[in-house]
């Protein structure tokens, strides 16, 4: 672990922190000292972290006029940013015949590409102080798959390769990426994930099926077994003040039993388990 005085002196931005495992991580480098900058769509519902002395950004990581204006607003204030925290993303379930084709490009602008446009703008001053620290929050869903998430289950799979390619091209200017990979964490996304999975696949060839994995992903994602968002906020704090942090972070209900699951077992055999799983 890094010092206090160390730590004091570094400046973190973390997306998506109007909730959930954002606002949690928000709130854990803030209590490890950093300089915490929280950001989301919907600058309102950051209220409480701005009373704790968390500054808060309005920033759409689709938007290329809001990300811009963001990191610079950092580098004015600040000088640098040390850490960035790509916690943004969504999950708009649904079987894929359903889902429209404007509905899987957004999935794939919020969850892969704002990832990586917002990560463009902070490497080059990361570049220039040979020090940075880049946190992509991915999933255990990018390592195992279940239906009515294939689009889903298609954006985290690629922030695994895009961040394993990454770390190599950045490793010589001491820049180090981590993947972080909740398995079931209680947080809105079940809910929200269900919804939208009711709402595209809820009537039609795939309603049977559509239900089922609704129900599970309530179950699981909301208010029932999974684990509180802190524990993958810990991690994240583990993974910036190490000063040799592991590649990835499997953490949450779950999420090392199914990627090792994943490893061992033959296809069709995971098949199985995750037709069960989801009530297939």
């Amino acid at each position: 672990m890094a010092d206090k005085a160390q730590i004091a002196a570094r400046v973190a931005l973390v997306t998506g922190a109007s909730s959930g495992i954002g606002e949690a991580t928000a709130r854990e480098l803030r209590a490890l000292g950093f300089t915490v900058y929280a950001a989301a769509r919907q600058l309102d519902r950051m209220a409480e972290l701005a009373s704790l002395g968390i500054h808060t950004l309005e920033l759409d990581v689709t938007d290329e006029v809001s990300m811009v204006a963001a990191v610079d607003r950092i580098l004015q204030e600040q000088g640098h940013i040390d850490v960035l925290v790509n916690n943004a993303g969504y999950g708009a379930y649904g079987a894929m015949e359903d889902v429209s084709p404007s509905e899987a490009r957004r999935q794939f602008d919020v969850n892969l590409f704002g990832l990586a446009r917002l990560t463009q703008l902070v490497l080059p001053g990361m570049r220039a102080r040979r020090h940075g620290r880049i946190v992509n929050v991915a999933s255990v869903g990018g390592h195992i798959y279940g239906p009515m998430g294939t689009w889903y289950h298609a954006t985290k799979f690629a922030v695994e390769g895009f961040s394993d390619a990454l770390r190599l091209e950045l490793a010589p200017f001491g820049i180090q990426v981590v993947i972080i990979e909740p398995g079931e964490i209680r947080t809105a996304w079940g809910g929200i994930a269900a919804d939208s999975l009711r709402e595209t696949s809820g009537d039609g060839a795939y309603a049977q099926q559509a239900r089922t994995v609704a129900t599970v992903l309530e179950r699981s994602l909301g208010s029932g077994s999974g684990s509180p968002p802190e524990v993958v906020a810990e991690a994240i704090g583990r993974a910036v003040t190490a000063r040799r942090p592991k590649t990835r972070y499997a953490v949450g209900r779950g999420a090392r039993t199914l990627i090792l699951a994943r490893r061992l077992l033959p296809d069709r055999v995971f098949d199985r388990v995750m037709r069960r799983l989801f009530g297939g």
